[in-house]
């Protein structure tokens, strides 16, 4: 069986279909079952078991069922926001303070219980870190003045100024709640050590080979987990697809290729579901400023020029997870560009001869007609090294030499963290389509430490902070088209394609909600296998 979800147009309308995906994956009449264990495929290896330190799928697949978070986004009723660890919340006239209640029921994996002292002490560390601690969140949640917990169950987040995304960047599944009296013992335990309040215990990681968990009996939802456990297995590429059609994987949450899906599908038929729909995640190369040649806005503006993104959108649409050309807000959405203002946008114009020739202008004036470039790349193959390929035959088009280096996750998230590369392979990947939430990490180096380019830019510090706190939608929708313009021409971080998502699923699986987004509901609190 194939169900389609394609773009969401607006917010309602993706509310719609992805509740109705739910509801066709999971009919009224079914009653789950408990009991099974559910293996899955995973495409890559962690390199922290930190929620906070992260953004890739590589973590959070593998450690998102061990772990809560303080809200959540409703799986029925996508991109609702309901409570998680909390059972209610209010906010003041002014929407400065906002009052959490905590449920009483949720226990911790070591028996102890969750209270407001865990969620204080998590916020805290998402916001302001301690020296050596990495929280690639701490801009998003700059604004919170301060966080106490006057009582157990009671935690009040007080804010400096208005967030319209307040809400939205708190139900993030990145947002992992962890003791506060671990964290007080040392202030890094979950890089190494997993230990959470989710429906599954941590059981064991087998470096290279696989990860499991087991049901956590007390958990708060009552009922749930209907899993035993799980299994994820490091695998990906050919044997993924392998594993998928043999029925020794009972899915892969990150997704296939279109070549892929329908291999499996002519070898299993209807004992494999496919979801699809298109994917919060563009695909982004970043230019290291640090770099004396990349400092040069010149160059930058080079490279993007040189790219033909409508030969590289048709090429990857058939061989990749990677579908439509776009800039940094998912295209179709209501603050996205539309296809007339991007196309004056350095790279998305129609003539690339004309973008070419302009590209060769730039190098030369800028001193780089021989340029040689060290591009550091994702090993997964899906999509990082085809996205490889077409930049080093784009960039050849040009007269620039780039040289593909592939890393495994560890190695590659190290370098980026050092900046150690003059170009790399990134991504912009998102629960919710905000762009208080999906342009952040584009602000300056210095507030925004996942900026993988490394600028300071005041002028898309400034024009960030106003479209945040701006409640007209039409003016906000001018600012952020002043933002994402600037970051065009500017060009330190260049868009190359939005994701889109051919979810492969054992017939027998249930309850797993599908989103536009590879990062919710890996929790595995809903899903159940039909005996």
């Amino acid at each position: 069986m194939r169900r389609t979800l394609r773009g969401f147009a607006s917010a309602v309308a993706g509310l719609l279909a992805s509740a109705g995906i739910a509801a066709a994956q999971a009919p009224a009449a079914e009653t789950p079952q408990r009991g099974g264990t559910l293996t899955f495929g995973v495409a890559g290896e962690p390199n922290t078991f930190d929620c906070h330190a992260t953004n890739t799928f590589a973590v959070l697949h593998y450690v998102a069922p061990h772990y809560s978070t303080l809200l959540k986004f409703d799986p029925d009723a996508y991109p609702r926001v309901v409570g998680d660890i909390a059972q209610s919340w209010s906010a003041s006239p002014d929407r400065l303070t906002w009052t959490f209640k905590l449920r009483t029921d949720a226990l911790f994996h070591d028996g102890t219980p969750v209270t407001a002292a865990d969620v204080k002490a998590t916020l805290d560390r998402l916001r302001k870190p301690p020296a050596g601690t990495i929280s690639v969140r701490e801009a998003q949640f700059a604004d919170i003045a301060a966080v106490d917990a006057p009582d157990a169950q009671t935690v009040i987040v007080r804010l400096r100024a208005v967030d319209a995304a307040f809400e939205a960047a708190m139900a993030s599944p990145w947002n992992c709640i962890y003791s506060a009296a671990l964290l007080a013992r040392d202030p890094d335990y979950p890089q190494r050590r997993v230990m959470g309040s989710g429906p599954f215990e941590f059981v064991e990681y087998r470096q290279g080979q696989y990860w499991t968990g087991q049901r956590f009996a007390r958990y708060f939802e009552p009922g749930k987990p209907y899993l035993d456990g799980f299994r994820a297995v490091f695998i990906e590429g050919a044997a993924t697809v392998n594993a998928l059609s043999a029925g020794q994987i009972q899915a892969e949450f990150r997704g296939v290729t279109p070549t892929q899906r329908d291999r499996i599908k002519s070898i299993r038929g209807e004992r494999m579901n496919f979801f699809e729909g298109d994917r919060i995640s563009v695909y982004v190369v970043a230019l290291n400023t640090e770099k004396p040649y990349l400092a040069d806005a010149r160059v930058r503006r080079a490279l993007t020029l040189a790219l033909d993104r409508r030969v590289g959108q048709a090429t990857m649409t058939r061989i990749s997870s990677v579908r439509t050309a776009g800039g940094f807000l998912r295209p179709g959405t209501p603050m996205a560009a539309t296809p007339e203002e991007l196309a004056k946008a350095p790279g998305f114009g129609p003539d690339i001869a004309a973008a070419r020739a302009e590209a060769r202008r730039l190098l030369a004036e800028a001193g780089q007609s021989q340029l040689s470039i060290r591009l550091v790349t994702r090993s997964i193959e899906n999509p990082h090294q085809q996205l490889a390929v077409y930049l080093v035959d784009q960039w050849r088009q040009i007269g620039v030499a780039a040289e593909n280096v592939k890393l495994e996750t560890a190695p590659w998230t190290a370098t980026l963290q050092a900046g150690n590369f003059d170009a790399i392979t990134d991504f912009s990947a998102d629960p919710v389509d905000d762009p208080s939430i999906q342009l952040e990490r584009f602000t300056s180096f210095d507030r925004a430490p996942n900026n993988a380019s490394r600028a300071i830019d005041r002028t898309l510090d400034d024009l960030f902070e106003r479209q945040r706190r701006m409640s007209d939608p039409v003016e906000r929708r001018r600012l952020v088209r002043q933002f994402e313009d600037r970051l065009l021409s500017e060009a330190h971080t260049i868009p190359l394609f939005w994701a889109y998502r051919i979810i492969p699923v054992a017939a027998e699986v249930r309850g797993w909600p599908f989103s536009p987004s590879h990062f919710l509901f890996q929790d595995l609190s809903t899903v159940w296998l039909k005996q």
